[in-house]
């Protein structure tokens, strides 16, 4: 499981690639992002991943903890970048960004089912 935390950020997330969306989520993995969407399956989480990069172009998850026990993860993250707007909440403003957020996920077989972000400002 903790491999596939961190292929996670580095490559779905932080690499934008859409590949490793394919590879590492299961198609009934259900996601609830830091801004409160909850998504299920790989084009669920790519529409909440494009909606992020939208507003943040250059965005970028740092894992700063994890802890894995079985099938399950918790995790907390940096997140940095440069609000550009597209996001329906928050208009741009070009200034840079630096959020502390946490995750949990869990599922069995190595592959997450489910995800869970959340917010807190830093």
């Amino acid at each position: 499981m903790w491999d596939l935390i961190e292929r996670f950020y580095a490559r779905a997330w932080n690499s934008w690639d859409d590949a490793a969306v394919t590879s590492l989520l299961d198609e009934r993995f259900v996601f609830r992002g830091s801004l409160g969407d909850e998504v299920t399956g790989r084009n669920g989480f790519r529409g909440y991943r494009d909606k992020v990069r939208a507003a943040f172009p250059d965005f970028h998850n740092e894992i700063l903890d994890l802890v894995v026990e079985g099938d399950r993860a918790a995790v907390r993250l940096r997140y940095t970048g440069h609000h550009r707007g597209g996001h329906p909440r928050i208009p741009g403003h070009r200034h840079p960004r630096d959020l502390s957020r946490g995750g949990v996920f869990h599922g069995p077989g190595g592959t997450p089912g489910r995800g869970v972000g959340s917010r807190r400002r830093r």
